[in-house]
């Protein structure tokens, strides 16, 4: 199955312009939410450099976002760069949790591998990745049994419908017996 962005910046704007006046834009090195202004009169979420994962992303962080957070550049999160110790890592994933449950929900609703971001690739420590991946998947699987964000609802079933995924279920997240990375096999 082929990802471009260009598809995923098509499914997106349809869906979320003329509701949300938010669009998806394609940017450079960083990523970075902006709110409308004088120069600009949509809210735009600016993925890095094409990477189809970087738009789930970012767009993950938009579909948790409230309504003030969405006024505000970056949604006026901290952001503390690559090189974190061990206890500014933990707070980090904490408050990733979330958004990279909804990412891996988008990505699933695309067909798209997800593998979570620990983003921490020069700190002082070495992240848990399997067990900061176990916490997205258990939030993962809260979102599908209870409630999904709405707008990452409406989102999923928009990708689903362009990619062609059947819908999503619980028990296909799952941890593969051959290693400690989890998948979504729509199979199960």
């Amino acid at each position: 199955m082929s990802h471009n962005y260009s598809d995923l910046i098509k499914v997106f704007n349809q869906t979320f312009l003329e509701t949300y006046n938010t669009e998806l834009v394609l940017g450079g090195d960083e990523p970075i939410y902006l709110p409308a202004d004088e120069d600009h009169q949509h809210h735009r979420i600016i993925f890095a450099r094409g990477y189809f994962a970087s738009a789930l992303h970012e767009i993950a962080h938009w579909c948790i976002a409230g309504p003030k957070r969405r006024l505000l550049e970056d949604y006026g999160y901290w952001y503390e760069p690559d090189g974190r110790t061990a206890e500014v890592q933990a707070e980090f994933e904490k408050v990733e949790i979330k958004p990279q449950a909804v990412e891996w929900i988008l990505s699933a609703s695309c067909g798209f591998r997800f593998l979570v971001s620990c983003d921490n690739l020069n700190g002082n420590c070495e992240p848990d990745r399997a067990g900061f991946t176990e916490q997205v998947r258990e939030q993962v699987l809260t979102y599908l049994e209870q409630r999904t964000p709405e707008r990452a609802k409406i989102l999923s079933d928009a990708l689903r419908e362009h990619y062609q995924v059947a819908p999503l279920c619980p028990e296909s997240f799952t941890e593969p017996a051959t290693n400690k990375e989890y998948s979504y096999d729509p199979a199960i």
